[in-house]
């Protein structure tokens, strides 16, 4: 995949993660940022970080449970370690720095 490609997939997943979290009802700011990069203030006033890295071709997610990695497989944002679909460890990683049960949909 070359970069215009890697820049159009990523920028409508962060467009779609904004739009799900919205959906959710979660109680947190957030806020897309020019460059690919969204952040996510809870209400407790932790954050979660998610951006698009361009050399690796990856969406990476900084959140207090750790660094993650995803890779577009083709069909999905897959973790590069494990496999996980990246809308499925979202749910799990905004549930449990929320405090509320989060689920986003791609």
């Amino acid at each position: 995949m070359d970069e215009t490609e890697f820049a159009a997939l990523a920028e409508r997943a962060l467009e779609r993660i904004e739009a799900s979290l919205e959906e959710s009802g979660v109680d947190a700011d957030i806020e897309l940022k020019a460059g690919g990069v969204m952040e996510i203030e809870y209400a407790d006033g932790s954050k979660m970080v998610i951006n698009r890295h361009v050399a690796a071709r990856e969406i990476w997610v900084a959140a207090p449970a750790g660094g993650f990695h995803f890779r577009w497989d083709g069909g999905a944002w897959r973790d590069t370690r494990d496999g996980t679909e990246l809308f499925a460890a979202l749910s799990k990683l905004a549930s449990a720095q929320s405090g509320q049960p989060v689920r986003l949909r791609p």
